[in-house]
Protein backbone atom coordinates (compact mmCIF):
# COMPACT_ATOMS: atom_id res chain seq x y z
CA UNK A 1 0.00 0.00 0.00
CA UNK A 2 2.96 1.74 0.94
CA UNK A 3 4.18 2.41 -2.72
CA UNK A 4 0.55 2.67 -4.41
CA UNK A 5 0.30 5.53 -2.24
CA UNK A 6 3.52 7.23 -3.06
CA UNK A 7 2.82 6.27 -6.94
CA UNK A 8 -0.53 7.00 -7.01
CA UNK A 9 -1.13 4.16 -9.44
CA UNK A 10 1.33 1.87 -11.21
CA UNK A 11 1.64 -1.80 -13.26
CA UNK A 12 3.33 -4.40 -11.00
CA UNK A 13 6.25 -3.91 -13.06
CA UNK A 14 6.54 -0.30 -11.53
CA UNK A 15 5.62 -1.83 -7.96
CA UNK A 16 8.51 -4.30 -8.17
CA UNK A 17 10.86 -1.73 -8.98
CA UNK A 18 9.86 0.53 -6.65
CA UNK A 19 11.38 -2.02 -3.55
CA UNK A 20 14.47 -1.51 -2.34
CA UNK A 21 15.10 -5.26 -2.57
CA UNK A 22 12.81 -6.64 -5.47
CA UNK A 23 10.68 -9.32 -4.05
CA UNK A 24 8.79 -12.52 -6.19
CA UNK A 25 6.45 -11.29 -8.84
CA UNK A 26 4.11 -13.66 -7.60
CA UNK A 27 4.41 -12.53 -4.32
CA UNK A 28 3.57 -8.76 -4.66
CA UNK A 29 0.59 -10.27 -7.28
CA UNK A 30 -1.06 -12.43 -4.65
CA UNK A 31 -1.01 -9.05 -2.25
CA UNK A 32 -2.40 -7.05 -4.42
CA UNK A 33 -5.38 -9.36 -4.84
CA UNK A 34 -5.59 -9.95 -1.44
CA UNK A 35 -5.80 -6.11 -1.13
CA UNK A 36 -8.30 -5.73 -4.27
CA UNK A 37 -10.69 -8.39 -2.74
CA UNK A 38 -10.65 -6.25 1.17
CA UNK A 39 -11.52 -3.41 -1.46
CA UNK A 40 -8.22 -1.42 -0.77
CA UNK A 41 -6.88 -1.86 -4.25
CA UNK A 42 -8.10 -1.71 -7.85
CA UNK A 43 -7.37 -1.78 -11.48
CA UNK A 44 -7.37 -0.76 -15.02
CA UNK A 45 -6.73 -3.21 -17.70
CA UNK A 46 -4.49 -2.33 -20.71
CA UNK A 47 -4.22 -5.34 -22.61
CA UNK A 48 -2.67 -7.94 -20.72
CA UNK A 49 -1.57 -5.99 -18.19
CA UNK A 50 -3.43 -3.91 -14.72
CA UNK A 51 -2.47 -0.42 -13.72
CA UNK A 52 -2.85 -0.91 -10.04
CA UNK A 53 -4.65 2.60 -7.55
CA UNK A 54 -5.43 2.62 -4.26
CA UNK A 55 -9.26 2.76 -3.30
CA UNK A 56 -8.58 4.14 0.36
CA UNK A 57 -6.84 7.33 1.40
CA UNK A 58 -3.46 6.19 4.18
CA UNK A 59 -5.44 7.23 7.03
CA UNK A 60 -8.57 5.07 6.63
CA UNK A 61 -6.66 2.26 5.78
CA UNK A 62 -4.26 3.07 9.44
CA UNK A 63 -7.20 3.13 10.70
CA UNK A 64 -8.75 -0.15 9.78
CA UNK A 65 -5.57 -1.55 10.42
CA UNK A 66 -4.57 -0.36 13.52
CA UNK A 67 -8.47 -0.91 14.80
CA UNK A 68 -7.82 -4.16 14.51
CA UNK A 69 -4.23 -4.85 15.94
CA UNK A 70 -5.66 -2.97 18.71
CA UNK A 71 -8.54 -5.29 19.23
CA UNK A 72 -6.21 -8.77 18.22
CA UNK A 73 -3.77 -7.89 20.92
CA UNK A 74 -4.72 -5.68 23.21
CA UNK A 75 -8.58 -6.24 23.77
CA UNK A 76 -9.33 -2.67 21.76
CA UNK A 77 -7.85 -0.55 24.61
CA UNK A 78 -5.05 1.86 23.67
CA UNK A 79 -4.28 1.71 27.62
CA UNK A 80 -2.94 -1.57 26.81
CA UNK A 81 -0.84 -1.02 24.27
CA UNK A 82 0.63 2.12 25.60
CA UNK A 83 1.53 0.12 28.89
CA UNK A 84 3.36 -2.46 27.26
CA UNK A 85 5.48 0.49 25.51
CA UNK A 86 6.23 1.35 28.75
CA UNK A 87 6.70 -1.23 30.59
CA UNK A 88 9.76 -2.21 27.52
CA UNK A 89 10.94 1.28 27.82
CA UNK A 90 9.84 2.46 24.11
CA UNK A 91 7.91 5.38 25.81
CA UNK A 92 8.63 7.13 28.51
CA UNK A 93 6.54 9.21 30.76
CA UNK A 94 7.09 12.58 29.36
CA UNK A 95 6.43 11.22 25.48
CA UNK A 96 3.22 10.44 27.64
CA UNK A 97 2.36 13.98 28.72
CA UNK A 98 3.13 14.91 25.00
CA UNK A 99 1.08 12.58 23.74
CA UNK A 100 -1.40 14.11 26.15
CA UNK A 101 -0.62 17.73 25.65
CA UNK A 102 -1.38 16.95 21.74
CA UNK A 103 -4.93 14.99 22.26
CA UNK A 104 -5.93 18.34 24.71
CA UNK A 105 -5.16 20.42 21.97
CA UNK A 106 -7.39 18.13 19.41
CA UNK A 107 -10.12 18.16 21.71
CA UNK A 108 -9.83 22.92 22.19
CA UNK A 109 -10.08 23.01 18.06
Amino acid sequence: MQILWKLEKAFLKEILDAYPERPKQSTVSTLLKILENKGFVDHHVFGKVHQYYPLVEKEAYASTQMGGFMQKYFDGSFQKMLSLFHKKGDLDIKELDKILEHLRKLEED
